[in-house]
């Protein structure tokens, strides 16, 4: 039986015998001629459509004969002993159809020359024809494999968890730069106004700090700061500033608020996600550091192969080898340092906390990943004990 993407391809061997040296069956192989000897044509069913094709070759993927094959087989096989490249494909074979099968080294060499004289010996299959079906299959497999793998999902959370730590390192830079900007101004802002968000918005209300007193700043600020920033704006040791400069910093406030509005669009995503797809684990842990587990994992299938100690672990791996390196003691927690359980802990007490917190996660990655419930009762059980 040989698979080709045109279709079924059945030979008959001519003469057995040849396949007692395998070493010497390539030669066989060498001319269409020999080949020919070797083994002839006995029927081929060719598919009739890509979606048939794609459907033939999925379940050879997953080592199961297709209705086609099967069809095709009872048709041609009776009686007949069938050599195939894949032995799980052989017993599925044998199991359903009653029809013995062979897989050994003779038969995978037989495939071998069988696939490089392929076009000779199926007459009306030629090579210029074989190759766009290959690529068309090829290509459509691809489609559909990604489609439809179970693994694929939690792409788009290590991708969003991937973007928001970016997103916050490019916050941070463009808020200090405002604050050293803007400090030459009015230097004492960066005191009384804490928050970089707020100071933003502050900023690009404000523009010339002698326009504070005039202003109103209750939707932005509480009103002891509103006092405090308008008393400061009067005794500023700042310089002077001109409309050119405010203008290229109000449009970097701008920059930064439409950032932080897309941050906070960004994190409502990456919580539903986490909440469809991990619920067990957001639950123990929360959406960040279960999103950060999962993205250095790999996926949650991978994260769902990891002992607990691993998982303890996961994010502090250049200390952990340093440590062995050195014959000093190994790190207590990696990424799960972060979990709010742990951050609520005694400092004597977090190492303790983070091995039993990654012991629970484990298995509540396991049940996310593996589980058919998709609840979080597990997840809320298991913080209950730890925090108890």
């Amino acid at each position: 039986l040989f698979e080709t993407p045109a279709g079924f391809a059945l030979f008959k061997v001519l003469d057995e015998g040849k396949l007692n040296k395998v070493e010497d069956l390539s030669k066989e192989f060498l001319a269409a001629d020999s080949a020919r000897k070797v083994v002839s044509l006995k029927a081929f069913s060719k598919f009739e459509n890509t979606a048939e094709a794609l459907e033939a070759a999925t379940k050879l993927l997953e080592s199961t004969p297709s209705k086609g094959l099967r069809k095709f087989l009872r048709a041609h096989c009776d009686g007949e002993t069938v050599a195939v490249a894949d032995s799980k494909l052989g017993n599925a074979i044998k199991e359903k159809l009653k029809i013995e099968c062979v897989h050994n080294n003779a038969v995978m060499e037989l495939m071998r020359g069988v696939r490089s004289q392929l076009t000779e010996l199926i007459s009306g299959l030629a090579a210029q024809d074989l190759a766009p079906m290959s690529l068309g299959l090829s290509h459509s497999l691809s489609r559909f494999k990604l489609k439809f793998s179970a693994d694929k999902v939690d792409t788009m959370i290590v991708q969003a968890i991937g973007l928001l730590d970016d997103l916050d390192k490019e916050l941070n830079t463009y808020a200090m730069r405002i604050r050293e900007w803007y400090g030459w101004h009015f230097p004492e802002l960066t005191k009384i106004v804490q928050d970089n968000i707020l100071y933003a918005k502050t900023v690009k209300l404000m523009g010339d700090r002698a326009n504070a007193a005039k202003l109103d700043f209750s939707e932005i600020l509480l009103e002891e700061v509103e006092t405090e920033l308008k008393e400061a704006a009067v005794i500023s040791m700042g310089t002077e500033v001109n409309d050119l400069d405010l203008t290229s910093l109000k449009e970097l406030c701008d920059q930064v608020l439409s950032l932080a509005e897309y941050r906070a669009q960004l994190y409502d995503y990456l919580k539903s996600r986490m909440n469809t797809i991990a619920p067990n684990l957001t639950a123990l842990v929360g959406e960040l550091v279960g999103a950060r587990l999962i993205a250095h994992g790999g996926s949650l299938m991978n994260l769902a192969k990891q002992p607990g100690s691993t998982v303890q672990i996961l994010g502090a791996e250049k200390a952990l080898f340093r440590a062995l390196k050195t014959k000093h003691s190994t790190p207590k927690y990696g990424l799960i340092y972060h979990a709010s359980l742990v951050g609520q802990a005694a400092p004597k007490h977090k190492g303790k906390i983070s091995r039993s917190l990654a012991a629970k996660a484990a298995l509540a990655i396991r049940c996310d990943a593996l589980g058919d419930d998709q609840d979080n009762s597990m997840g809320l059980e298991n913080r209950a004990k730890v925090k108890s």
